[in-house]
Order: structure tokens, then C-alpha cells, then sequence
């Protein structure tokens, strides 16, 4: 172990420990929760980084996910002809290279859903988190539902939602926020891998990592008080169920539009103030003054906490605040460009980054997921905007301590970076 895996993993601590400065009832505290929620995180990242990594498993993985994300490009390529392929349209274009993917995923994973795959790997996490780590039966379904889908999660728990304790509450918007959904990681890959060929497989296991990193950071900052309706239960999975498999593909090809629209509406929103801020900050401060550059500052310290080299962590820290007030999107088209114009040299970073981006942390997602369950529970409505703002803390350092957990374990190897220069 070199000095950055020690300050890595003393960086898991510190996490928790900045979390508990900060919670609601440090005396409430469930301790269980937190050996058990780490104890998880450190067990897949043995298993990702020293197991899987070593024999090979771990590159097929990352093999196959990416073949899987070259054959759903194939009805890009018919619609767009030529203008699909980045070498012959001046480079990469978020809009024609990644984006579309997001339809193809959106009707895979309904047929998925459809096939009672997803219900069942769903349910298996969900019985891990309430067996061991002793949480209601509900809020384990949605953080396990949330490894997979993004804000339609809550539908899955939509007879319980009414009735959830705010710490319950808490939970299942900071594992939202800080988890990603199928459909949208297949754009960060669409950015990463050519520059970083075993990406897919990394975003996968960052996803899964962050799911009890986020019931521990959120029990940590609003723990338990109350006595939930389904505490220590195995609950049924609530799901729209599709007549037959051309079915689920046209509904969930349809919800993808709908999500790919959402995108880019946020994109261009966001982009765009960003771009008016800076203006701003240009105009006040001279040439080179912009919201970016005072973000990496304010987010110097967590990226030096959770392991990234010092000469990188300038960068690192723009990217995390990048992603903390725009989207985790422009975060990795920016890592991108990092790591092909060389201001990011190291490995580590690298994958230190990969892992802290991978979630949805940011204002906008909190609006999306408070608003969204809102809507299904209209009565709980002032309790979700009361907890939101704990609930987006804890999900940035959930996706921080994922970060962490990645840089306890890496030890080279895993990466390998194609320089643009």
C-alpha cells in the first residue's frame, strides 16, 4: 500500500466524520449501518480491484459492456449515416455519438423488466441492504432499484412513500443522486472510452458502490429516529408490467425520448448560465476568472481527501464542482479533454475521478427527484424540499467516498490511457 491508498482510505473516514459534524442526532447515530455500509464498499472494492482485476474477469466485463454499447450505436448509424461516426464529422458530438444510446438503453432495460431480470437483481440487492445493514424493507428497495433506473426508482416503493420517516425519506433521494442510471452511463462511456478503454466496467461497479455509500452518509446526517412501517421487512417490487416484449420496447424507447429530452433541455439551460456567470466573473475580474476556477479551489481539499495527487488536484477539484452545479455530463466530457491534452497525467486520478463523477450530485438532479416524488406523494411535499438539501450532501459525499474506496484499492494496472497528444 503507497501513501495515496492510506490517504484514500483514511479519506472514507474523514468523510463520515465531516457527515457526522453535520448531522441532524449525532447520539442517534446507527453504528450498524456504518460497519456494515463500508464493509460492503471495501469488500466490492477487493473484489473489483484485487480479484477481478487480477485474473482478467474484470477487463471482459468492461469488454463486453462496451460491445453491447457499439451495437446500439447500429441505429445511430442508420439514422445519421456518416454524421455517426466521429472521425468523419470533426470529432466527437455529444448529440449524434452518445446521446442516442440513451433510447436503445431505455428499451433494453424495459425489456429487462419485462423478463423479471432487473426485478430480480433488484430484489437481491435490496435483501442484502435490509438483511445486513437492518434499514426499512422500502428504502432498501428503492436504493437497490436506483442502482439500475434514475427518479422512476420511487415507483417501485409508491404505497410506502406516504408514510416513510424523514430519515427514510432522506435515504432514498441521497441514493438517486448519488447512483446513476443505465440509460445515462452509457453516455459518460461514450466520452471515456477511448481515452479510457475499461471504462464501462468501472462506472458499473461506481454505481453500485455508491449505493451504500449513500445509506451511509444519509443515516449519518439524518439518522433514524422514528420507527419505519416496513423496518427489517422484505417488501414486494411495484412495477408496470408490459403485455409482451414488443411492448416493453416501445414503452421504454418512448420513456428514453422523453429522458434524452430532459437532457438536453438541461444541458443548454445550465451551459448556458454557466456561460452568462462567467461573463460576469470575467467582466469583475480580468481574462481567466471564472466560476470554475473558483470551484476547483472550493473543491481542492475533498479531492486531496479522497486521494487524488496533489499536481492534480486543481483539476480534479473544477471537475467535482463541475458536476456539483452543472451535471455529471460536461464533469466527463472535461475529464475527457483532461486527460488528451495531458493536465491530468495520473492513472490514479484517472480513476479517482471515474468514480467520484458517478452519480447524479448536482442542483438540478435534486430539483428533478424532490419534484418527482413529490408528485407522487403531494402530501410529503414540504418534508422532500426540507430534506433535500442534507440529502444532496449526502449523496456528494457518498460519490466522494466511492471515489475514496477506488483509490484505497487501485494499484495500476487497470487503466490505460491513449493520450490524444
Amino acid at each position: 500500500m503507497d501513501r495515496y491508498n492510506l490517504i484514500s482510505l483514511l479519506g472514507v473516514f474523514g468523510l463520515m466524520l465531516i457527515a457526522w459534524a453535520l448531522s441532524t442526532n449525532r447520539r442517534r447515530v446507527n453504528f450498524r449501518v456504518i460497519v456494515w455500509g463500508v464493509g460492503l464498499q471495501f469488500a466490492l472494492g477487493a473484489l473489483v480491484f484485487l480479484l477481478l482485476g487480477r485474473t482478467g474477469a474484470f477487463e471482459h466485463v468492461g469488454t463486453a459492456v462496451t460491445s453491447v454499447f457499439n451495437s446500439a450505436m447500429e441505429g445511430t448509424k442508420f439514422v445519421f449515416g456518416p454524421l455517426s461516426n466521429p472521425a468523419t464529422s470533426n470529432g466527437f458530438i455529444l448529440g449524434l455519438h452518445a446521446l442516442p444510446a440513451v433510447i436503445f438503453f431505455s428499451a433494453l432495460m424495459s425489456l429487462l423488466y419485462h423478463w423479471r431480470v432487473m426485478p430480480m437483481l433488484i430484489r437481491a440487492f435490496a435483501w442484502v441492504f435490509t438483511r445486513l445493514m437492518r434499514i426499512s424493507g422500502a428504502e432498501s428497495l428503492c436504493v437497490a432499484t436506483n442502482i439500475f433506473v434514475g427518479v422512476e426508482s420511487s415507483t417501485a416503493v409508491r404505497p410506502h412513500l406516504a408514510k416513510m420517516t424523514r430519515s427514510e425519506l432522506t435515504t432514498i433521494l441521497a441514493a438517486g443522486m448519488a447512483t446513476v442510471a443505465a440509460t445515462t452511463l452509457i453516455i459518460y462511456v461514450g466520452y471515456l472510452q477511448e481515452s479510457f478503454p475499461m471504462i464501462a466496467a468501472h462506472l458499473i461497479s461506481a454505481s453500485i458502490l455508491s449505493a451504500p455509500a449513500a445509506i451511509v452518509l444519509s443515516k449519518i446526517l439524518v439518522p433514524e429516529t422514528d420507527q419505519p412501517e416496513t423496518m427489517g421487512k422484505h417488501i414486494e417490487l411495484h412495477y408496470e408490467k408490459q403485455s409482451g416484449a414488443i411492448e416493453a420496447i416501445v414503452t421504454g424507447a418512448t420513456a428514453g425520448m422523453k429522458l434524452l429530452v430532459g437532457i438536453v433541455t438541461l444541458l443548454i439551460a445550465f451551459m448556458g448560465i454557466i456561460g452568462v456567470i462567467n461573463l460576469i466573473l470575467g467582466a469583475v475580474g480580468g481574462t481567466g476568472f471564472e466560476l470554475q476556477s473558483i470551484l476547483g479551489y472550493v473543491m481542492y481539499p475533498s479531492a486531496v481527501l479522497i486521494g487524488v495527487p496533489p499536481e492534480d488536484a486543481m483539476q480534479a477539484g473544477k471537475l467535482l464542482g463541475e458536476r456539483a452545479i452543472v451535471t455529471e455530463i460536461p464533469a466527463y466530457e472535461h475529464l475527457k479533454d483532461a486527460i488528451e491534452s495531458g493536465l491530468i497525467k495520473n492513472p490514479r486520478t484517472v480513476v479517482v475521478l471515474a468514480y467520484s463523477l458517478c452519480g447524479f450530485a448536482h442542483v438540478a438532479s435534486m430539483a428533478i427527484f424532490v419534484g418527482g416524488i413529490s408528485a407522487l406523494v403531494p402530501e410529503r411535499r414540504k418534508d422532500l424540499a426540507a430534506v433535500g438539501p442534507r440529502a444532496l450532501l449526502a449523496a456528494t459525499l457518498a460519490c466522494l467516498m466511492t471515489g475514496a474506496v477506488a483509490g484505497a484499492f487501485y494499484q495500476g494496472g487497470l487503466t490505460i490511457l491513449q493520450s490524444g497528444n
